[in-house]
């Protein structure tokens, strides 16, 4: 079975949106939407605007990624 390939890039949270997404500028300038990982949500690690976080990003849609790491 084939392993799902990522982008992960690093990011910093600008705004938060609801339904638990956020809105994140990479390093890149890009901003993309993103939600967090199930792990993140499992042990309840509360992002802020202003956090370093890391994101996996699809390469098939590069503007919607999922957190991950909040550094």
């Amino acid at each position: 079975m084939a392993e799902k390939q990522f982008i992960e890039m690093r990011g910093k949270v600008e705004e938060s949106l609801p339904g638990g997404h956020f809105r994140v500028k990479l390093e890149n300038e890009q901003e993309i939407t993103a939600h967090l990982s199930g792990r993140l949500r499992k042990f309840r690690i509360r992002i802020m605007p202003g956090d370093d976080v890391k994101v996996e990003i699809s390469p098939y849609d590069l503007t919607k990624g999922r957190i991950t790491y909040r550094f």
